[in-house]
Formats: C-alpha cells, structure tokens, sequence
C-alpha cells in the first residue's frame, strides 16, 4: 500500500471513528443489554507452536448501565457459563469443563465487573475491571472500541456495538495445565451488540 493510500484508510477510519463517538451522544441513558444473537467472546492460544486455536463460550450475559451524563461512570458486568465452552471437538470441550480447566462443577460463572472506564476521543476506552475464574479474581484491561450507536434499523431499538481485547497469563487464574508446551498467554476477543432495554 503506496504513502496516498495508507493517508487515505488513516483518514477514513478517523471519520468512521469520529462518527461513533458522535453518535454515541445521541445515546440516553439506561440499561442495554447483549443481543444473544450477535454476541461472541472467544479466547486464542498458541498449541505446540503449530497452531493458534480459537474456543469460545455459547452462553453468556453482557448488561451495560450507561450514563449518558457521565460515560466513564457506567457500570458494565460480564457473566459466562463456563460449561458453555465450545471449541468444536467433544472430547476437548470435556476436558475444558473438568478438573484440569474451567472445573464447572465447582465453578459454573466466569465473570467480569468493570472498575473503571476511560473514553478517549477516537471512540476507544480503557475498560479495568476484575476478572473472577475459578473462585480467583484478578484486574485485567480491555481495550474496547465502539463500532457504532443509534438506532438498530432491523430491531427498532436503541443499540451499541463494541469490540475489546485482552491477553491474560492463564496460570494467574489456575488454568496452568500445559503451560508452556501450550501458551501460557491467552488473547480474550469480544464482539456484542447491546440493546436498550429500560
């Protein structure tokens, strides 16, 4: 991609960016919650150095009180059904919810409660929150950017959409086994779509 071109995607992901955020003023407070539809949360690794394997959770709850007033002072939780890990092959979805792993039985919700939020004027923010697996909890960041806020034209409500990001050292949650044939460092990508729902 020539010097024009790279000037020109930098300019149009500005105004793309640009647009969110101001959109995202037109945006009142309440409650919006996850759009189960349009919801993915999916963890990555490397195995062995061959190959980087995506798994992810078919059953979780995103709620977001947003304060149109003050955004940095909304509250956003997350609340995943670990037993819903899904990385399409059975026996390895079984050995995730047992002992060596997610140990569903004894730990059945992985959750996430932000702390704070920081907005920053391209539509990005700065999520800290605390991260609860296996009974540990422990602060992580995701680096979150809003795709877009108005109205869903097919659902006829108020919606956002985001993406974050993370990587984590899964050891720090107990979720050792592996490590470091299998990578201890663990990429979280997320994707919601949020309706108003109050």
């Amino acid at each position: 991609m020539g010097t024009v071109q790279k000037l020109m995607a930098m300019t149009l992901l500005a105004a793309l960016a640009g647009t969110a955020l101001a959109d995202l003023a037109e945006i009142p407070s309440g409650t919006y919650k996850l759009d189960k539809t349009h919801g993915y949360v999916n963890f990555s690794y490397t195995h062995l150095g061959f190959s980087v394997p995506t798994v992810g959770f078919r059953e979780f709850d995103v709620e977001l009180q947003y304060d149109a007033e003050d955004p940095a002072e909304s509250d956003l939780g997350v609340t995943i059904q670990a037993a819903s890990v899904d990385s399409r092959v059975d026996d390895f979805d079984a050995h995730l919810r047992g002992e060596d792993f997610f140990n569903v039985a004894e730990h059945p919700e992985i959750i996430f409660r932000a702390t704070g939020i920081e907005i920053n004027a391209d539509s990005s923010a700065a999520i800290t929150g605390d991260l609860t697996i296996l009974g540990t909890t422990k602060p992580v960041v995701l680096s979150a950017t809003l795709n877009k806020a108005g109205m869903h034209p097919l659902a006829k409500v108020l919606a956002m959409g985001f993406n974050a990001t993370t990587r984590v050292k899964r050891s720090e949650w107990g979720l050792g086994y592996a490590v470091p044939m299998v990578t201890d460092d663990v990429d979280i990508n997320i994707s919601v779509e949020l309706h108003k729902s109050e």
